[in-house]
């Protein structure tokens, strides 16, 4: 067996990434915006050098921390107090920039809509209850440049104050749906590895004590002790196998960076992207009781591929050699169809009583269910086992052509 090594293959899963770029963009289109009203309309205010004084500022400020608001990490608590200020200040400079005639007339503030991205940075960096917070020092500025509850600015109020304790809550709930998927995809990983290991363990660890613990009965003696330590031992790691949890994966809830889920996984050194002929490995298997039958023509498959269908094919020869006895025959046939490859194992033993694979399963052996059906179910394909007591067993395996494809070019893109 090939020297194994780990690789580790990250997945980022957020939300806030599409809606910190989203504020990026707002805040500079806004304060163009902002800048656009005052050049428009700069005769009627009663001190337009002060306005001019602020958006150089607002100009500055805007497009200097235009890195801060790219993600949660660079957005910090003392940067959205600054920024804040900036908005509430332009506000409250209104009353002395602009003439009184148009504040009451519902003029805009100098920010003008600049300053619901300040509001909305609170709400994406903190929630909902930052946003509130933020929206209700907004409120209480704009109450005060108009002078009272005007129908306009109440409704402003109101619209801003809703908008961003939604946004806010939306993105909670998003965070929250992120851990819960990265979990899942931990979960699923760690399951995946604890069925390889456990495929691998029956293919080698677990038939061997098993024959310790069968030849020693046999021999008597010391060894007829040595086999019963081996049954005790084969036993504990049925149960550790069926019944255990590899840790295999962890997840970050970093909001710099999302959910992320880093999965360990086990690679062979020697797996190269060049297709193997499913023949070559099934060829050692063939012998005096093992008879097999093949296409002219090479059989390709992805290399991950052809050695679990090879191991899968091994495990059912192995089922043969242990349940219908040394003695038994078993027949190989490949099949290379246009949209997958069929490989059948066929023995002329007792066969397999109804109900015998469940009972298997209950008792922690799991050479069928793991060794044969989880390969094939990990490549896409399908295991199919038909036993009539008294006419033998049979083992269909089918590996979609397209699902091998397509292992295939998502390995090499991981790869890039």
């Amino acid at each position: 067996m090939g020297e194994l090594a780990k690789r580790e293959r990250v997945m980022r899963m957020s939300v806030e990434l599409p809606l910190w770029r989203a504020l990026t963009a707002y805040r500079v289109l806004t304060m163009l915006y902002a800048i656009g009203l005052f050049i428009t309309a700069h005769e009627e205010f009663a001190r337009p050098w002060i306005a001019v004084a602020y958006y150089a500022v607002l100009a500055v400020w805007t497009l200097a921390t235009l890195p801060r608001v790219q993600n949660a990490a660079s957005c910090t608590k003392p940067f959205l107090a600054v920024d804040l200020t900036i908005a509430l200040t332009g506000i409250l400079l209104t009353l002395v920039a602009d003439s009184p005639e148009r504040i009451h007339a519902g003029g805009p503030t100098l920010p003008s809509i600049w300053t619901a991205g300040s509001v909305l940075a609170f709400a994406i960096k903190g929630g909902w209850r930052w946003a509130a917070l933020a929206s209700t020092l907004v409120a209480v500025a704009n109450l005060v440049e108009r002078g009272g509850p005007a129908r306009d600015t109440v409704h402003n109020v109101i619209l801003v104050w809703v908008a961003s304790i939604a946004i806010g809550y939306v993105v909670e709930v998003a965070r929250a749906s992120e851990r819960t998927l990265a979990r899942a995809l931990e979960i699923e990983a760690a399951t995946r590895e604890r069925e390889r290991l456990a495929r691998d363990i029956h293919d080698s660890v677990l038939q061997v004590l098993a024959m310790v613990q069968r030849r020693g009965a046999v021999i008597g003696g010391e060894a007829a002790e040595l086999g019963r330590l081996a049954g005790e031992q084969e036993v504990a790691l049925r149960t550790l196998v069926s019944g255990g949890l590899v840790p295999v994966s962890r997840v970050s809830e970093d909001s710099t960076e999302g959910a992320v889920v880093r999965t360990v996984e086990v690679a062979d050194d020697h797996s190269g992207d060049e297709p193997v002929d499913l023949r070559a490995l099934l060829a050692p298997y063939a012998g005096a009781r093992v008879s097999l039958a093949e296409p002219g023509a090479p059989v390709w498959l992805a290399p991950a591929a052809a050695r679990e269908v090879a191991a899968a094919v091994g495990a059912a020869l192995d089922n043969v050699r242990k349940h219908a006895g040394e003695q038994a025959r078993a027949w190989i046939l490949v099949e290379d169809e246009p949209d997958e490859v069929i490989v059948t194992v066929r023995d002329d033993g007792p066969g397999i009583p109804e109900g015998r694979l469940a009972q298997a399963e209950g008792e922690g052996r799991l050479g069928v269910a793991l060794s044969i059906r989880g390969r094939l179910r990990d490549l896409g394909g399908s295991a199919e086992l038909i036993s009539v007591p008294g006419q033998g067993t049979e083992v269909e395996l089918k590996v979609p052509k397209a699902v091998n494809d397509a292992n295939n070019a998502r390995g090499k893109a991981e790869q890039r």
